[in-house]
């Protein structure tokens, strides 16, 4: 696996296996890589001939407070797990290559963006979108590899795709979950035992919801409803948000179907966790 960190560099690769006809795959991460980033490679190489990932702690994704300095870090690591994956580059570049100068010019997410995650952190999608665009435009690949957790993140980057006619195949692979089913998150390194035990309650919580709905429960509050009786039981966890909404759209829905997708995010002592669930599918 070779591992470049300019722009310049990661371009002139992919133009020469674009020369050679050959696809590529994006897998955008932030690193700190754990198993579910791993099948996001896996899915990559089976959709494309090369495969991309990228390394990047976006800053315009944070907004003050927030665990930007923080937040994981191991790029040995992560270059080995990579490459064990059988990614063919590493792009990981600094933030003084991404953004030279203060940027003054950001992606509106429009209104999907201000709600859920975008009302608990306001700008955080702008900066999503942004880095995210930059890139695609960086990199050019034919697919875009995604994970189902972030899916306020995949709604919106499959927005604007389409509305800006970039060609560009996005992929979503489902969530990957421990043997108790916490979802897989680069900040579960932060909690502690007994908040380890209280997370596994938004797992928990997302089970209840369809089972209310395999019992027949069609109204949104009735999922609800049943997430939050199942999170009462868990005193180190407070909710930020339980959002139901459609599959596809990301908006708010009078009725459930197999398609619905049921989010919910929470702190669980000082770290916040989100996950979610689509009803007709598995946890």
């Amino acid at each position: 696996m070779d591992e470049v960190t300019m722009i310049a560099e990661v371009r002139g690769i992919r133009d020469g296996w674009r020369r050679a006809g050959l696809e590529v795959a994006l897998v955008p991460t932030m690193g700190y890589l754990h198993e579910g980033h791993l099948r996001l490679v896996d899915e990559a190489k089976r959709r494309a001939d090369r495969v991309i990932a990228s390394i990047f702690v976006n800053p315009l994704q944070f907004r003050p407070g927030e665990d930007l300095d923080r937040y994981p870090r191991d790029l040995p690591r992560d270059r080995a797990l990579l490459e064990s994956r059988g990614a063919d580059l590493l792009f990981a570049p600094a933030t003084r290559e991404m953004y030279p100068a203060p940027a003054m010019v950001r992606v509106d997410p429009g209104a999907l963006g201000t709600v859920y995650e975008g009302a608990v952190r306001p700008g955080h999608f702008a900066g999503v979108l942004t880095v995210v665009g930059k890139l695609f435009n960086q990199t050019g690949p034919d697919v875009a590899v995604f994970g189902q957790k972030d899916i306020q993140q995949v709604t919106l980057v499959t927005r604007m795709v389409r509305e800006l006619d970039w060609p560009i195949e996005i992929v979503v692979v489902p969530t990957v979950r421990e043997p108790d089913g916490l979802a897989l998150s680069s900040r579960n390194v932060y909690l502690g035992p007994e908040d380890r035990r209280d997370a596994v309650g938004l797992s928990e919580a997302l089970g209840a919801a369809r089972s209310a709905w395999q019992a027949g429960g069609r109204r949104p509050a009735e999922l609800e409803t049943a997430m939050r009786e199942r999170l009462a039981g868990r005193p180190r966890l407070a909710v930020d948000y339980i959002a139901i909404v459609g599959g596809e759209s990301g908006e708010p829905l009078d009725e459930v179907d197999e398609r619905t997708i049921v989010a919910v995010a929470a702190r669980v002592g000082p770290t916040r966790l989100i996950d979610n669930i689509t009803l007709g599918r598995g946890l």
